[in-house]
């Protein structure tokens, strides 16, 4: 069992690590010991109730077969449906519809949903949540970007509240936030209690992933979130010694873990084994605290041929030959859950694009993203520009060019209070949008290729270039036949190439089918999909390392009857330097040897 058990239990870390499967295991494991667990997703892109095998809603539900585990998913739109509710409610019969309508429309914003997601997280810390009390309550969190994001709101909205008193912000009168203020103080004081919170920072023996956990870890104790521990989860044993694959990685797994910041290997830290087979259904949930049983391994593979562990998919370098198709510019995106392999994915198309001799900007929304990190040392081609469209800096440029738009003649007071009025949450969506809409023009002469962010965020973000669409077709003069937005650019097959990438894994491929779902709806088709991380495309003999292939194979045939109207893969890449290796085309058998 995990070293320590602490009445609230927060999962953190980058995206794909395994919270989900860590937290959810750890729930079944303290539900079966005869504690009173509830279970937390305040995560956009949540899949309990695949690993539960029960439908989790935005109300707390038992979980079945354990009287002793209810668990909730926090749905942020949802959320923030309640909450415009609750701000315009007692406006009603006070103000004329036509006002009430323009506050809807104030609210409809991704920073509403922020504070509103908040606003029920904080609900259950705070301890006025519905129902009995529990022992024990889990929160499996959001990747880390939004998690940081969740977790500042207290102060920031404080903050916020105390300088516009009597003002009205992107989520409402400002009234409608101090009512709360004593629950985000209590709030705060659990979090920082180390006999009331643990903070679980997850990883797997990936540099990246220890990068964003040492970042997240670091910033959770700045924020005064000390009490800390490392789980690195999916560690390989192999079965087989003698597979120069499963040795490899298993070699690359070891290196990298001493490799780590100095930071991490100062926290008491637990392994978990990487498992022949995904983690769903309470079952395998409660073998997660186990040791594997490689005899059972050994006798599961008796029965698996080598037909069985192979797929027959087109790779990394036909993607790019197909979407370059005589063409010199447009825009890739590449989308998906986070943790499944984005900002990889995008890197290496945007160098193959600019091997090729084609002007290339390879740029990224995601607030946790870093390409450089990625890139490291690998020398840029020419033809390659690479930037980051930082949320921060873009904010500050923002309100620059609004004071010195709008602030001319103003009074010191006035450009006190018009600076103040910029300092809004809101603020900084709309300066990222800006960003965003002038990297999609730029594809008209070159190629832009955007590794967005992880699923909930990349979705509010399009919802944002829709609003802008419906905006600019109300008030614009021009022609309308004319007029060509971001949003009518992203709906343009021709000059928009969206990418799903999704690990070949039931649940990434139940989240990217959600997310394709969404893209339809809004008149986005995707271009293709593409199976990340696959074990079917790789040569291995190691038992283990078979079975997850085989259990691969089905799973990648779903994706390509079911959903992708194109599907390529990349292999499981064990080298240092996965990038280079991708941008190499070192893809094949040889990538072990």
């Amino acid at each position: 069992m995990l070293p320590e058990i602490t009445p609230y239990i927060f999962f953190t870390g980058k995206g794909g690590v395994g919270k989900t499967s860590l937290a959810s295991a750890t729930a079944v494991k303290l539900a079966d010991e005869g504690k009173s667990v509830l279970l937390i997703s305040t995560d956009p892109a949540s899949n309990l109730k695949e690993v539960l095998e029960t439908d989790i809603t935005e109300k707390v539900v038992p979980v079945k077969s354990l009287e002793n585990l209810h668990a909730v998913n926090i749905d942020p739109e949802a959320s923030a449906e309640e909450y415009r509710q609750r701000v315009i409610s007692p406006l009603e019969g006070l103000l004329p519809q036509h006002e009430l309508d323009k506050i809807r429309e104030e609210l409809s914003g991704a920073c509403t949903t922020e504070i509103a997601a908040f606003d029920e997280f904080a609900r259950y810390v705070a301890g006025d949540e519905e129902g009995k009390p529990y022992d024990v309550i889990i929160f499996d969190t959001a990747p880390t970007g939004h998690t940081l994001r969740l977790l500042e709101l207290p102060a920031a909205w404080s903050n916020f509240i105390e300088t516009n008193p009597d003002g009205a912000s992107c989520i409402g009168p400002s009234s409608a936030l101090k009512t709360s203020q004593a629950r985000y103080e209590k709030v705060v004081e659990r979090l920082r209690d180390k006999d009331a919170t643990t903070i679980y920072l997850v990883t797997r023996p990936d540099a990246s992933a220890l990068r964003e956990a040492n970042r997240s870890g670091i910033e959770l104790e700045e924020m005064g979130l000390a009490n800390q521990l490392l789980l690195i989860n999916g560690y390989f044993e192999p079965v087989d010694d003698t597979d120069p694959f499963a040795k490899k990685m298993t070699e690359m797994a070891d290196r990298t873990l001493e490799n780590m910041p100095e930071r991490l290997k100062s926290i008491q830290h637990v392994r978990f084994p990487l498992r022949p087979y995904n983690l769903l259904g309470l079952d395998r949930l409660r073998k997660v605290f186990q040791p594997l049983d490689k005899d059972e391994i050994l006798e599961s593979n008796k029965s698996i041929s080598t037909v069985e562990t192979k797929a027959d998919v087109p790779d990394l370098d036909q993607l790019v030959d197909d979407i370059a198709g005589g063409k010199d510019h447009g825009l890739i995106m590449t989308m998906g859950k986070g943790g499944v392999g984005k900002t990889t994915v995008a890197a290496a198309i945007a160098f193959k694009l600019a091997q090729r001799g084609f002007p290339v900007h390879l740029t990224t929304t995601d607030p946790a993203a870093h390409l450089l990190d990625h890139i490291g040392d690998i020398p840029l081609p020419e033809q390659l520009e690479v930037s980051r469209i930082d949320p921060h800096a873009e904010k500050q440029a923002y309100i620059e060019k609004v004071l010195a738009q709008r602030g001319k003649n103003k009074t010191d007071e006035e450009l006190k209070l018009l600076r103040e009025d910029l300092e809004s949450p809101c603020t900084e969506e709309v300066a990222v949008f800006q960003a965003f809409s002038k990297a999609i023009h730029q594809a008209k002469r070159k190629f832009v290729v955007m590794d967005t962010a992880p699923t909930g965020h990349t979705l509010l973000l399009l919802d944002t270039t829709g609003s802008y669409h419906k905006e600019v077709l109300r008030n614009t003069g021009m022609d309308k036949d004319k007029l060509k937005t971001p949003y009518m650019h992203l709906q343009d097959p021709d000059y928009a190439k969206l990418l799903i990438v999704a690990l070949p894994e039931t649940t990434p491929i139940t989240e990217a089918a959600k997310l394709q779902d969404d893209l339809r709806r809004s008149g986005i088709e995707p271009y293709a999909w593409v199976a990340n991380q696959s074990m079917a495309a790789t040569h291995v003999t190691d038992p283990l390392l078979r079975q997850r292939a085989a259990e691969e194979v089905p799973l990648l045939k779903k994706m390509e009857t079911d959903h992708a109207k194109r599907l390529y893969s990349i292999p499981w890449i064990v080298n240092d330097r996965v990038l280079e290796a991708m941008i190499a085309g070192e893809l094949s058998e040889e990538t072990a040897n």
